[in-house]
């Protein structure tokens, strides 16, 4: 018995250290099927069969001419080739560093050194020691940015430095659009894939100023917790798709979409494109990310219009109402009024205002010779002003952009319409209303896309499309003594109007423009004036148009949203008509994943007057 306890460990030891066969590319008959490999060559499931396709659609990322549907035609492909004699950066190990170093983890390899100066020259310049996600918030004056973008950081070894960072690499996906291409042939090739997506790499610096200081937008960095090995395999991958075409989609196959791809290629097993279904919007992506812990910690850049509203949000109203005098040029800054406030109040006044004229000089082209002379003049008194604490950074958001409700909305609802008593459900695929939650979207926002209203009517049974709402684009941004913003809403689709004796469902097209003012911290008025356009054959002439104005009051608040006033439309084409309505609508929020909704119209139209209420429960996915 003391004879086999002492044998048995030995025989453990040589079960472990005795060398065991090398596995080859035959004793792995299905290694084409491994997700690892499915991801570097960017293979999805065909919708109807068992086959593949990669999403790439430049020929030159593959070696196989069957690469583009056969994954097991690339995977023969890509081992042939990089076994072949051979060198500098044409070989096929210079081109595909990311495959090479995933087949040597799979199976046994014999292949000499080789030298790819430009891929090492590449990587060596990026230095990348971590990876962070950085998210750009919402832009609604841009079809390209409504929704966010993402991009990685390639951070260098720190030391401490913030310039280090400024000066890092960053890694974005994007539509090469036409520069001719206005904003709604953007949209209209960003959505049924029109342009060519490509992979670049830019400084920093470069998109703080692109996203921060002239589009005014919040960045959130998301530090991941790569290994070195996964950040060296993330890296040797954007080295082999760097130039390589992929189709731009707006919906899914988009930026966020892109580096989702680059993330699950780094650490596989992740499957972060296993998430997107229907779209991929950048908010939920960050989301999705952060669900599965790859991130290690997060850091708020507030854009500089952030900045300098918050400095100037600080002040009394007084002291405001000095700044703007100030920046207006109807008082200098070493005039009385500034002269007698206190050294320190004295200081912030002299500080938020010479933000501000810094601001509009680089973000709205104020003249130099006006803001140049300013801009010395409130540096000067302010130097004369010793011990005083410099201006306050703006206070880190309670609830991230990506912390906000899905965006996906699924409504039911039951109500009435001129008597006549309906149950209504609505799909929304994205985004967000005036009326959701607000935690996490911009105040005052609103963007929806592809919304489908359909009713069943109780007295009959009838099954009707209320509307097809194509695009919604509302924005309140509040005007003060220091920004005029302009109001604005678009949208197209199709809806159901009166014609006098039935609603029939007729393609609209509307728009408007005015502004929008606070009335408190959550609430605010606005003044919008309109106009519509809807064509169809029920009408009387087959268009109508109507000229009208939006008045009311919005309140948005983490427990409930109100929105209520008052419209009027004069339809001047077909039966020159007036169209005045009351309305009311209200949500109730639970967290971020419902809401209970009501709302209510009274409308006076072809000389009647017609009631519609409905109330019912949002839930957000």
């Amino acid at each position: 018995m003391g004879n086999m306890l002492r044998i048995g460990p030995v025989l453990i030891w040589l079960a472990v250290s005795l060398p065991t066969q090398a596995e080859t590319p035959e004793s792995k008959p299905d290694l084409h099927f491994d997700p690892a490999w499915l991801a570097l060559v960017h293979y999805q499931p065909d919708s109807f069969g068992d086959g593949y396709t990669s999403q790439a659609d430049d020929p030159a990322f593959f070696l196989s001419d069957d690469g583009k549907h056969s994954p097991k035609a690339e995977l023969k492909a890509t081992l042939e080739a990089i076994q072949r004699p051979g060198e500098g950066d044409k070989h096929a190990r210079c081109r595909f560093p990311a495959r090479e170093a995933w087949l040597r983890q799979q199976v046994d390899l014999s292949l000499p050194d080789i030298d790819c100066p430009g891929y090492q020259e590449w990587s060596e310049a990026l230095n990348t020691e971590t990876v962070t996600l950085v998210f750009a918030a919402s832009y609604l004056n841009s079809p390209s940015s409504m929704f966010g973008h993402t991009f990685l950081r390639l951070d260098p070894p720190q030391d401490d430095d913030e310039t280090n960072l400024l000066l890092a690499n960053t890694i974005s996906y994007a539509a090469d659009a036409a520069a001719h291409d206005n904003e709604l042939m953007f949209a209209y090739k960003g959505i049924f894939g029109g342009y060519p997506g490509i992979t670049t790499v830019q400084p920093y610096y470069e998109k703080i100023r692109l996203y921060s200081d002239i589009e005014h937008r919040d960045l959130w960095e998301y530090k991941l917790n790569l290994t070195q090995d996964e950040v060296d395999m993330m890296v040797a991958h954007a080295w082999e798709i760097r130039d390589r075409n992929f189709d731009y989609y707006f919906f899914d196959e988009n930026c966020a979409y892109r580096l989702l791809a680059l993330i699950d290629i780094a650490r596989p097993g992740t499957d972060l494109l296993g998430e997107v279904n229907t779209h991929a919007i950048p908010s939920d992506t960050v989301r999705w990310v952060v669900d599965k812990n790859l991130v290690s910690d997060v850091y708020y850049r507030p854009s500089a219009a952030t900045s300098v509203a918050y400095s100037l949000a600080t002040l009394a109203e007084d002291q405001q109402t000095l700044a703007a005098a100030i920046a207006n040029g109807y008082v200098d800054p070493d005039a009385r009024e500034v002269a007698s406030l206190p050294p320190e109040q004295r200081a912030q006044v002299l500080d938020a205002t010479y933000d501000y004229v810094r601001y509009k000089s680089e973000a709205d082209g104020w003249p130099r010779e006006i803001a140049a002379p300013l801009s010395h003049d409130l540096l000067r008194e302010r130097s004369r002003i010793n011990d005083a604490p410099p201006p306050p950074e703006p206070v880190e958001p309670l609830v991230r952009d990506d912390q906000g409700h899905d965006t996906f909305r699924l409504s039911v609802g039951t109500g009435q319409q001129a008597h006549r008593e309906f149950t209504q459900l609505t799909f929304r695929p994205a985004y967000h209303d005036l009326l959701d939650p607000p935690a996490g979207y911009r105040t005052g926002a609103q963007l929806q896309f592809l919304r489908l209203d359909a009713r069943l009517y109780t007295d009959n049974n009838e099954l009707q499309l209320e509307q097809l709402t194509g695009v919604e684009i509302r924005s309140l941004s509040p005007r003060n003594a220091f920004f005029s913003p302009l109001s604005w809403q678009v949208g197209f689709g199709g809806r159901r109007t009166d014609t006098g004796n039935d609603r029939v469902l007729t393609p609209y097209l509307e728009g408007g423009a005015g502004g929008s003012w606070r009335l408190g911290h959550q609430t605010q008025a606005f003044a919008i004036a309109t106009a519509d356009l809807e064509i169809d054959d029920d009408l009387r002439r087959g268009y109508d148009a109507a000229p009208g104005a939006d008045v009311g009051l919005l309140h948005q608040n983490n427990r409930f949203s109100v929105l209520a006033g008052a419209k009027t439309k004069a339809w001047i084409v077909s039966s020159q008509h007036r169209q005045d309505q009351l309305y009311a609508k209200a949500n109730w929020h639970f967290g971020r994943e419902f809401s209970l909704f009501a709302e209510f119209t009274r409308e006076d139209h072809f000389d009647r007057y017609q009631s519609a209420w409905q109330a019912g429960l949002h839930a957000y996915f």
